[in-house]
């Protein structure tokens, strides 16, 4: 199975960054990144890693569903985006509408950042500000290709399955094995890394205000 690559977020975020009345230069101030990397994000000339990701929904008030939300001129397009990915759907949701409650792996929507972490929904209730992931890192991956530490509205929660991932929750280190949990509120700066040989794979719970 070919690696499947992220959707056309850009558009999405730059039409929520113009209907709040934010410039690149804010919205770059805010997260602490350039307002080339804004641009870029924005025109899909750079894929944005996790700690990007969810520091430019945070800042812009979007959920990761928001991303998926795509208009009847972007449908056509993604669609067949999706249909190169061997297969693989991406389900486009909002709070109000619901995933499940069955969802077979087939059905899961897929979202592979560049920094090699795999987000996969496991579910979606309406009207609940819950993300359920699966998500998958491969060895050598990061929560943020950077290496940064990063912060985000909501409550996380996280089960380790299999392999090992180091947490880096401050100036606090974790290393989690098969069977670990842990739980602390988003805004602290954290990262995971995959120094490992085989991915480590877990189920994510991310909490975000109502």
């Amino acid at each position: 199975m070919g690696d499947p690559k992220v959707p056309p977020i850009g558009p999405r975020i730059r039409t929520e960054r113009e209907r709040r009345n934010v410039t690149i230069r804010a919205l770059a101030r805010v997260i602490g990144v350039s307002p080339s990397l804004i641009s870029q994000i924005e025109t899909g000339k750079s894929q944005p890693s996790v700690s990007s990701l969810y520091s430019i929904t945070s800042a812009l008030g979007l959920s990761l569903e928001d991303l998926f939300d795509a208009n009847d001129t972007e449908s056509s397009e993604t669609q067949g985006m999706i249909t190169s990915m061997e297969g693989i759907r991406y389900l486009r949701s909002d709070r109000a509408k619901g995933v499940g409650p069955h969802v077979s792996p087939d059905d899961r929507e897929l979202l592979t950042l560049e920094s090699g972490v795999t987000w996969e929904r496991l579910g979606q209730v309406p009207h609940h500000h819950v993300d359920f992931l699966l998500v998958t890192y491969q060895p050598g991956s990061a929560s943020s290709s950077e290496g940064r530490l990063m912060r985000h509205s909501g409550t996380e929660y996280a089960y380790l399955v299999s392999g090992e991932l180091e947490l880096s929750l401050g100036f606090d280190k974790y290393v989690l094995a098969p069977g670990d949990s842990v739980c602390f509120e988003s805004t602290r700066p954290h990262a995971y890394f995959n120094h490992g040989k085989i991915p480590a794979i877990g189920v994510w719970f991310v909490v975000e205000p109502s």
